[in-house]
């Protein structure tokens, strides 16, 4: 709470504000090291405080929505600058640090566990998935709406944070956390490879439709 008062009324401050827009697109990027920054002090409290590192990552993007709820429309290039950072860096970090932390033992200690993964990719797939129907309503095929619904299926960083966040708290079994991940895992590399060609066959098909359509 002091950290999002104070970073709210520094975004508030004219002359901070002026300092930061003319020097956002030079080589300071203090847009940036500001945002870096505010995401890597918040992550260490977090883990200080004995949460996981993700939620102080969370809290950051929090705070600056409320210190400038506006950036997306006046500083169009923070947000691609920012997706490249953490799509470039943060991201691959995030799932090396994620399978080194893996147990893998857990997962094949019995036959029961690695049913389990099959099970919840099921169940993420009924849970994320289905609602991708609503979308008949917007007028797309039926291969459209299967691809979005193996699209929104995809989970992982969530898993992982939340099967983390529950082995620390004693409200989840190793095993279970394991199964869990692994049906995330396959998520994010099945789901896409099914899904990419449904969409890759609705475009072909529609752009043979518009060539065979008389002038």
């Amino acid at each position: 709470m002091v950290i999002a008062v104070t970073s709210i009324r520094a975004g508030r401050s004219m002359w901070l504000s002026r300092a930061v827009v003319n020097l956002a697109d030079t080589s300071a990027r203090v847009r940036i090291r500001l945002t870096m920054l505010l995401i890597v002090g918040l992550s260490a409290v977090a883990m200080h405080l004995g949460f996981e590192a993700i939620l102080g990552a969370f809290i950051a993007g929090a705070v600056l929505r409320l210190v400038d709820p506006d950036a997306e429309w006046t500083h169009p290039q923070f947000h691609a600058k920012l997706e490249g950072l953490g799509y470039g860096f943060l991201v691959p970090v995030f799932f090396v640090t994620s399978g080194i932390q893996f147990d893998l033992g857990a997962l094949f200690a019995d036959a029961a566990t690695v049913l389990r993964v099959p099970m919840f990719l099921a169940a993420l797939l009924l849970v994320r998935g289905l609602p991708a129907l609503a979308y008949r309503s917007a007028g797309l095929s039926r291969a459209e709406i299967m691809a979005s619904g193996l699209l929104q299926a995809t989970s992982l960083p969530v898993i992982v944070a939340a099967t983390a966040i529950g082995l620390k708290l004693d409200a989840i079994r190793p095993a279970n956390a394991a199964a869990l991940v692994a049906a995330g895992l396959l998520s994010v590399i099945v789901f896409p490879l099914i899904a990419l060609p449904l969409l890759n066959r609705k475009r072909t098909s529609a752009g043979s439709e518009a060539k065979d359509k008389p002038d």
